[in-house]
């Protein structure tokens, strides 16, 4: 299986001289974030898995299942596996880890509380430390939204921000962050009972292309488009409407199994737009794709 250790822990080479390279504020979201892991690993963010769950097996995100092993699996059974936040253990782990390699003060970014229990978890480990710092943030957020906040925070953490001031930031950040996500296909949804199957049939028949974004702490369809050609100028469009006269901080492109659309959306998105050096191009990653399906592309920007 696919295995990767920077979503479990911090990446050994960030530890050869802790006492000068780890902040006083260690960062931890989740995977819900959709950070790559080197990406995690290099700001020494902390993930906490999501977990999947098959037939009686479990499986954590980033470390035994990806989004291509997810779909070769939903596709062979023709039906949806089941999620699991992280429980209040793991948020333990996750905390005395932290702190073992000297953290002071944890800023915990969690997934967005109307969609996940994530929060609830981090929230009810948080009271085994009666006596440590430890800040835990509903981000109202998901994907690479929430993933740009966990960024937000681990550089103000490096600056030696307070905790105060980092979460500050963080809620501050979450204001100006955009997320707009195609389906190519209904046929997930009506998998997992959220749309009917004959309706789903009828959208992909007639070539319906949903587009969803983010309202009040949950991922929710924004409109209906005809055509791939279509829904991707409307993409296009609808970061164009939030950024006006903004600059673009970050920008990401995220997908589920369409790795060379993603980079398609990327040469876009440089052509239309003045975009940060770096664009990150991630998997939407379990937690999130088995609620939306394989084939999605979306784009998450955040603003001045």
């Amino acid at each position: 299986m696919w295995i990767h250790s920077a979503f479990a822990r911090f990446n050994p080479k960030l530890l050869k001289d802790k006492k000068k390279i780890m902040p006083k504020v260690a960062i931890i979201t989740d995977t819900d974030s959709s950070l790559p892991p080197q990406v995690a690993a290099k700001s020494g963010i902390y993930q906490v898995p999501i977990s999947i769950h098959f037939d009686g097996k479990s499986y954590s995100t980033g470390l035994d299942i990806n989004d291509r092993l997810l779909f070769n699996e939903v596709d062979h059974l023709n039906r949806l596996p089941t999620t699991s936040a992280p429980n209040p253990t793991d948020y333990i782990k996750a905390y005395e880890t932290a702190f073992k390699q000297g953290a002071e003060e944890i800023v915990c970014v969690c997934v967005s509380s109307k969609i996940s229990a994530t929060y609830s978890s981090a929230l009810t480990a948080r009271e085994n430390f009666p006596e440590r710092g430890i800040r835990v943030v509903d981000s109202l957020n998901l994907t690479m939204a929430q993933g740009f906040m966990a960024l937000a925070a681990a550089e103000a953490a490096s600056k030696n921000a307070s905790s105060a001031e980092i979460v500050t930031l963080v809620e501050e950040t979450g204001k100006k962050i955009h997320t707009f996500v195609m389906l190519p296909t209904l046929k997930y949804l009506a998998l997992g009972g959220r749309v009917d199957k004959k309706i789903a049939m009828l959208a992909d028949t007639i070539n319906i292309k949903p587009i969803l974004t983010v309202r009040d702490g949950k991922l929710d369809l924004f409109e209906k488009v005809r055509t791939h050609k279509k829904a991707v100028e409307r993409l296009l469009a609808l970061v164009a409407n939030v950024v006006q006269d903004k600059n673009i901080v970050r920008l990401a492109v995220i997908h589920v199994n369409e790795e060379k659309r993603a980079t398609e959306m990327e040469s876009l998105l440089r052509n239309a737009f003045s975009c940060p050096t770096k664009i990150t191009i991630t998997e939407l990653t379990p937690g999130l794709s088995v609620h939306t399906g394989s084939g999605v592309v979306g784009i998450v920007v955040q603003t001045s």
